[in-house]
C-alpha cells in the first residue's frame, strides 16, 4: 500500500480542501486500484465522515462507483469497494514508423482495449498513407467501443520542435509524417501530444520497465538508426531545439570524416545503425534472415546469441559501448537502457557484454540493462503520456 497522506489540504480552504482530498483519493484508486472507504480513511488520514462525503461526491460526478465487496474484521454487512470509472474515457496511442504504424486504444487506466498497425510499403503514396493512418485510428477506436477519444499521443522519428510542437522537415523522413498528425489534430478535435518516439520509450521504462522509478537514466536506442532519451532528476530533457539525445551525429573516432549536419552516416548512426550491424554480421559469418533494417539488424544479433559468434557480439558490444562511453561522459547518468530492435534482440547478455567494455574505457560507474517494457515500448509510451493527461484532465475539481 501507498504511504499514508495525513491529512491533506489541512490549512487550506474547506472547497480548496475538498478538491485536494478527492484529487488524492482518485490517486490512490488508480495507484492502487480498487479500495474500501476504510482504506481510503487509512491512506488518506481523513475522518470517516470526510471519507463518506468524499466517495459521495466522486460518485455523482461519475468518477467513480462500487465495483464489489470485501469483508472486514468487523461484524455487519460487507463493505463496499470503489474503483476509477474507467470508461469514463477513452485515449490513443500513435507509433509512427517509415515503414509501419500502430495504434493502441486504453481506457482512463491506461488498460489496452484495442491495438491494430498497418505496414507502409516502400514509395507508399504519400496521401494515401494519410488516409490510411486516420482509418487505422478510427478502427481501433469502433474496436474499443468508444465514440471518442480524449487525448491522443503521437511517437515519431526526428524533432519536434518546440514552440510549434510539429515535426521538423527532414529529408530523411517521409513527409507524410507530419502530415498525419497534422490532420489527427484537425479532424479529431481532440489535444494530441507529440514527441519523438525514442522519448516515449523512456516514458515506457520509467514507468513500468528496466528503469522503473528511477530519476536519472539514459535510452540508448538501436534499430534501423540510433538515438538516446536523457531523463536527468525524474524530467525527461529535451533540448533548447528538442535535439537532446541524437547521438547519431556524435563523430567516430579513427576517421577522417564526419557527419554533417544533414547526414549521420560519418557518425556513430554508420558505426551501429542496422545496416553497419548487417553487414558486421556476414563479415563474421552471421547468417540471419532479412534485409539491412531494424528487424534484419535484429534478426542478426538472435542469430549470433543463438551461435555463440563470440567475434561479432565482441565487436557489437564494443562499438554500442563507444557512444555509451560519450553519454557517459557528459551527463554520467548512472544507467543506460540498450531498448529499439537491437537491444531487445540482445537482452540481458548483450546488456552484460555492452557493461563489461563500457567499464573498461569510462572510469564512471553504470549500469547496463536491457528493455523490459512489454510489447513496443513507443507505443506504451504514447499510451501513458495521453493517460497522464486525459488524468489531469477529467481528475480535475469542476468549477
Amino acid at each position: 500500500m501507498t504511504v499514508t497522506r495525513a491529512l491533506p489540504g489541512r490549512n487550506a480552504s474547506p472547497r480548496t480542501a475538498r478538491a485536494i482530498n478527492d484529487r488524492l483519493a482518485l490517486r490512490l484508486l488508480q495507484q492502487e486500484g480498487p479500495l474500501t472507504a476504510g482504506q481510503l480513511k487509512e491512506l488518506t488520514g481523513m475522518s470517516r465522515p470526510s471519507v463518506a462525503d468524499l466517495v459521495e461526491r466522486l460518485q455523482d460526478s461519475g468518477l467513480i462507483e462500487v465495483v464489489g465487496e470485501a469483508g472486514e474484521a468487523r461484524r455487519g454487512p460487507n463493505a463496499r469497494v470503489y474503483g476509477i470509472v474507467a470508461d469514463r474515457a477513452y485515449v490513443a496511442g500513435l507509433d509512427i514508423r517509415i515503414e509501419r504504424i500502430a495504434v493502441e486504444i486504453a481506457d482512463l487506466l491506461g488498460r489496452t482495449v484495442a491495438r491494430a498497425d498497418l505496414p507502409v510499403p516502400d514509395g507508399a503514396d504519400p496521401a494515401r498513407t494519410v488516409e490510411d493512418g486516420l482509418e487505422l485510428l478510427r478502427g481501433a477506436v469502433r474496436g474499443a467501443g468508444a465514440t471518442a477519444l480524449h487525448t491522443v499521443a503521437v511517437g515519431a522519428p526526428g524533432l519536434v520542435d518546440p514552440g510549434t510542437g510539429r515535426l521538423r522537415a527532414s529529408d530523411a523522413l517521409p513527409a507524410w509524417h507530419g502530415h498525419l498528425v497534422d490532420e489527427v489534430r484537425s479532424r479529431l478535435g481532440v489535444p494530441v501530444l507529440l514527441e519523438n518516439e525514442v522519448n516515449l520509450a523512456a516514458v515506457a521504462e520509467q514507468r513500468v520497465g528496466a528503469a522503473r522509478h528511477d530519476d536519472t537514466f539514459v535510452l540508448l536506442w538501436i534499430g534501423g538508426g540510433v538515438g538516446a532519451a536523457v531523463v536527468l532528476d525524474g524530467r525527461l530533457r529535451r533540448g533548447a531545439s528538442g535535439g537532446a539525445g541524437e547521438v547519431g551525429f556524435l563523430p567516430r573516432l579513427g576517421t577522417p570524416e564526419l557527419p554533417t549536419a544533414t547526414d549521420c552516416d560519418n557518425g556513430y548512426h554508420g558505426l551501429v545503425g542496422s545496416r553497419a550491424l548487417c553487414a558486421l554480421a556476414r563479415e563474421h559469418g552471421v547468417a540471419f534472415d532479412g534485409s539491412d533494417d531494424a528487424d534484419g539488424a535484429a534478426a542478426a544479433v538472435r542469430a549470433a546469441l543463438a551461435a555463440g559468434a563470440e567475434g561479432f557480439l565482441a565487436e557489437l558490444a564494443t562499438r554500442i559501448a563507444a557512444g555509451a562511453a560519450a553519454i557517459c561522459a557528459v551527463l554520467d547518468p548512472g544507467q543506460i537502457v540498450l531498448a529499439g530492435e537491437v537491444g531487445r534482440a540482445g537482452g540481458a547478455a548483450l546488456a552484460e557484454l555492452v557493461a563489461e567494455r563500457l567499464a573498461r574505457i569510462s572510469p564512471l560507474p553504470t549500469l547496463v540493462r536491457a528493455s523490459a517494457v512489454p510489447g513496443g515500448a513507443v507505443l506504451r509510451g504514447a499510451v501513458l503520456t495521453a493517460t497522464d493527461a486525459a488524468q489531469d484532465a477529467v481528475f480535475a475539481p469542476a468549477g
